[in-house]
């Protein structure tokens, strides 16, 4: 592996050394997004690389704060967004751009052509032109999900609900922050700040589990697949005789995020790059 070298890596959009495997940089990776001519992804404290068709990084740094730290990517009609620390970044014509929201940002979507962002203050909508406070805005908010007749929400202490059919919120205080969501057979789940994951019963009430002391780190949906990320790798979750289980994919590397281009699953580690697998 190439020896890490600031100088290099602090270049705005410059390729960066060719020759090596696609997947030779090893900074601590905290997200990844495939989209359709490239593979994206952040690294912790490094910036965000894109990797083309031809296995070759570039840094994407121009417009990006120095000191941004970006916690997640997310890619929506192919147009890269970074939420980071100050803001939230979109990436057009080769250069970053805040997005009109400057305060640190941990999720973004854009739902039925309005955008949604998770924040320090609550969760934010623009339908427009400007950003307005939508919901929770005393809270930190990390991750949100829109579903057919509830807007749910992961908060710094718990989930809130907002009910469509009957016009109003529910909350859920459950003494962790909730950090990453999905929903598997009707239960609404969620990864607590403590690694745990929190299943809903359908009855309000949250059950919290830990697996062989592994730390969950996120829990992402595709299809109806719920991948679970975690410090001793990556897993599907899975109903096995009404107990709900983890199904190893890849063992032995610490897993923070993952995404699927065609047939192949691609992993944000901590310690070993970029991994590619046959999904």
């Amino acid at each position: 592996m190439a020896e890490f070298n600031r100088k290099e890596h602090q270049m705005n959009d410059a390729p960066v050394e060719t020759g090596k495997p696609w997947n030779w940089q090893l900074f601590p990776f905290s997200s990844v997004k495939a989209g359709e001519d490239a593979i994206y992804v952040a690294s912790v404290g490094y910036g965000v690389y894109q990797i083309n068709s031809e296995e070759q990084w570039m840094k994407l740094g121009a417009g990006m704060p120095q000191t941004a730290m970006v916690n997640r990517l997310q890619l929506q009609s192919n147009v890269l967004h970074a939420c980071t620390s100050e803001g939230l970044y979109q990436y057009t014509n080769g250069e970053w751009a805040n997005d009109g929201l400057a305060i640190p940002c941990y999720q973004y979507r854009m739902l039925g052509g309005t955008g949604y962002a998770a924040t320090d203050y609550g969760l934010w909508l623009n339908s427009g032109s400007r950003w307005e406070k939508s919901a929770c805005a005393d809270k930190r908010v990390y991750d949100f999900m829109n579903l057919p007749q509830y807007l749910v929400v992961g908060h710094e202490s718990g989930v809130a609900l907002y009910d469509r059919f009957m016009d109003e919120w529910a909350e859920f205080e459950l003494g962790r922050a909730v950090t990453s969501l999905a929903v598997y057979r009707g239960h609404l789940i969620g990864v607590s700040d403590r690694g745990e994951l929190m299943i809903g019963d359908k009855k309000g009430r949250f059950d919290r589990i830990r697996f062989s002391k592994q730390f969950i780190f996120s829990i992402v949906a595709k299809g109806k697949d719920i991948y679970v990320c975690t410090d001793k790798g990556l897993f599907q979750l899975a109903y096995i005789r009404n107990q709900v289980t983890l199904l190893s994919v890849k063992l032995g590397i610490p897993v923070t995020d993952v995404d699927l281009q065609g047939d192949n699953l691609y992993m944000a580690t901590l310690f070993q790059g970029i991994q590619m697998m046959d999904a």
